[in-house]
């Protein structure tokens, strides 16, 4: 299964992050939620900044939108994950650009549907 980050998770069950977190989790997923103020959701440790991770990274499913983004942009690129999710709300063609121009492939999708039709 693969280490992924949910980037902008919530402790609010209504939120799409957090139902991502939660359905990644059941499916059997190693999962880093990020959120600057949310010490711990579902009982998951949650980490305040991508410079704080150091493990090699699958996937980031972003829950964040472009302008708040940009300023994590260099952090992801860092950390080299495979493949950055793009859900609903936070595309960004340049920044699209940046991550593919570091290797990492972006996928434009919603991450609750990939998982719930089993193309995660």
């Amino acid at each position: 299964m693969e280490k992924v980050i949910v980037l902008g998770a919530s402790p609010k069950p209504g939120r799409y992050a957090y139902q991502a977190l939660v359905k990644l989790q059941a499916a059997g997923h190693d999962v880093i939620p990020v959120h600057p103020k949310v010490e711990q959701i579902e009982g998951i440790r949650v980490i305040a900044s991508l410079t704080d991770i150091s493990t090699e990274i699958d996937t980031i499913t972003l829950y964040v939108g472009p302008d708040r983004m940009q300023s994590m942009v260099d952090a992801v690129c860092a950390l080299k994950p495979k493949r950055v999710i793009f859900n609903p709300g936070t595309e960004s063609e340049s920044i699209e650009n940046t991550f593919e121009e570091h290797g990492i492939q972006c996928v434009r999708d919603c991450t609750l549907i990939m998982l719930d039709q089993g193309r995660y």
